[in-house]
């Protein structure tokens, strides 16, 4: 047998890379964490919804749809160590050092268990240094998904928006984990055939941390087509509408969707969806001027997006936003930055704004506001856009980064570099 053993912690993207080989005939297996198919995760998703935690129905919802029930293995003992692991870390190293240990620990899970056959592996970053040295030991190919931008970058840009906005996030002492975690994605990178990356942005930051450019294959995201809205001809009277879809923090650029909030009070009214993990102060003061409505289910998304003219987002570091991609899907013009990793063309389907940028986001919200045909001309341009941006096409170019891998006669015409050494982290950095 041959085809593509595919790794993944949690149900990213609704399992769409698993999917997508099963569909196609390339999967061999899939392991995970914890789905809602196998062992007592089983029992819970037997029980009526509305008697389950918001946390418990997301794990309910955990279902592989598409992909064979017997090329799935979970390790939901493990899923259930690494939950509760998270839930007791109450700082950003607390986070990383449960990231690490699971990310280890899975990968070892995962090599422990055997690659069924398979030509090569695909896998995601921090979670797959151990599997990808093994499967290399076994001359499979490998392709490792950078989902965001480096940990380096995600570290600096963190470090200096905090710097900003000290009172957005209490003090804490520098991650002094996040090197070993940077460490860990540079030796899946140096394993890798293949880095899988989701945008520009995030491609753009691993070639200059050293990856060659001929090993980074770029491969944006699709959605489904659920969030497809007819929009009016005209924009309906009032305030312009603005939607922000994402946990509000200094990441997703928050405290620049509250400045133009503020800034255009009675001229248009800011809408937040997503977990507010913020003090208490900085919510009040956001609750000032933006309406925040908390996490919503995704089968609820829809009407969100129905609500709103204009979608923003103004991130300082993403992979590439599926929430963005949902918006367009909704015929929405959309402002965001170039570090979001959107597939927005500036000017066409919306504006592309520097990151930090207060005054970008509120000139481009007053020229909307000012030029109803402009924005009706990017709203059509966003769901025409969309089209390419399908599931379906997603899946052709996965397939397409991949099909050289896939198609390889043997393994003289891949990299054959050393396998780097599995680092573990020490149980207690030193200060």
């Amino acid at each position: 047998m041959a085809g593509v053993v595919v790794s993944q912690l949690g149900a990213r993207m609704h399992y769409a890379v698993p999917r997508i080989l099963a569909e196609r005939g390339e999967l061999a297996h899939f392991y995970t964490d914890i789905c809602a198919t196998q062992g007592w995760p089983r029992l819970i998703a037997r029980l009526p919804p509305r008697l389950l935690p918001r946390a418990v129905r997301r794990l309910a919802a955990r279902r592989p749809e598409g992909v064979p029930a017997e090329r799935v293995t979970s390790f939901p003992g493990f899923g259930l160590d690494s939950a509760l692991r998270r839930l007791a870390g109450r700082s950003r190293e607390a986070e990383t050092r449960n990231a690490l240990w699971a990310g280890q620990r899975f990968s070892e899970l995962v090599a422990g268990r055997g690659f069924h056959g398979a030509s090569g592996v695909y896998a995601f970053a921090g979670d797959a240094l151990e599997m990808l040295a093994a499967a290399r030991a076994q001359g499979l190919w490998t392709a490792v998904e950078q989902m965001i931008a480096p940990r380096d970058m995600v570290e600096r840009l963190l470090r200096e928006e905090s710097e900003r906005f000290p009172e957005w996030q209490p003090p804490q002492r520098p991650d002094r984990l996040a090197p070993f975690f940077a460490a860990r994605e540079r030796a899946e990178w140096a394993l890798a055939d293949r880095v899988i990356c989701p945008s520009a942005f995030v491609m753009r930051a691993v070639i200059d941390s050293g990856v060659a450019p001929a090993r980074c294959a770029l491969v944006p995201y699709g959605v489904d087509g659920r969030f497809a809205v007819p929009r009016p001809g005209e924009r309906r009277p009032g305030p312009l509408r603005v939607l922000t879809v994402g946990a509000v923090g200094l990441r997703k650029g928050s405290p620049y969707v509250i400045e133009a909030a503020h800034r255009l009070a009675g001229r248009a009214a800011f809408r937040m969806v997503g977990p507010c993990g913020v003090p208490p102060a900085v919510a009040a003061q956001l609750a000032r001027f933006v309406e925040l409505t908390g996490p919503i289910p995704r089968s609820e998304m829809r009407d969100q997006f129905a609500w709103a003219d204009v979608f923003l987002l103004p991130s300082l570091c993403e992979g590439s936003a599926t929430a963005v991609y949902e918006a367009m899907s909704a015929g929405l013009p959309v402002i965001c930055t170039g570090n979001t990793g959107s597939v927005v063309r500036d000017g066409l389907d919306g504006f592309i704004v520097p990151i930090r940028d207060a005054d970008a986001i509120v000139a481009a919200l007053e020229r909307f506001a000012a030029e109803p045909e402009l924005m009706a001309q990017m709203s059509r341009n966003a769901a025409s856009r969309s089209a390419d941006y399908t599931l379906e096409r997603y899946g052709d170019r996965l397939m397409e980064a991949l099909s050289p891998l896939l198609l390889a006669a043997g393994r003289s015409s891949l990299r054959h570099d050393p396998a780097p050494a599995a680092t573990r982290v020490p149980a207690e950095p030193s200060p």
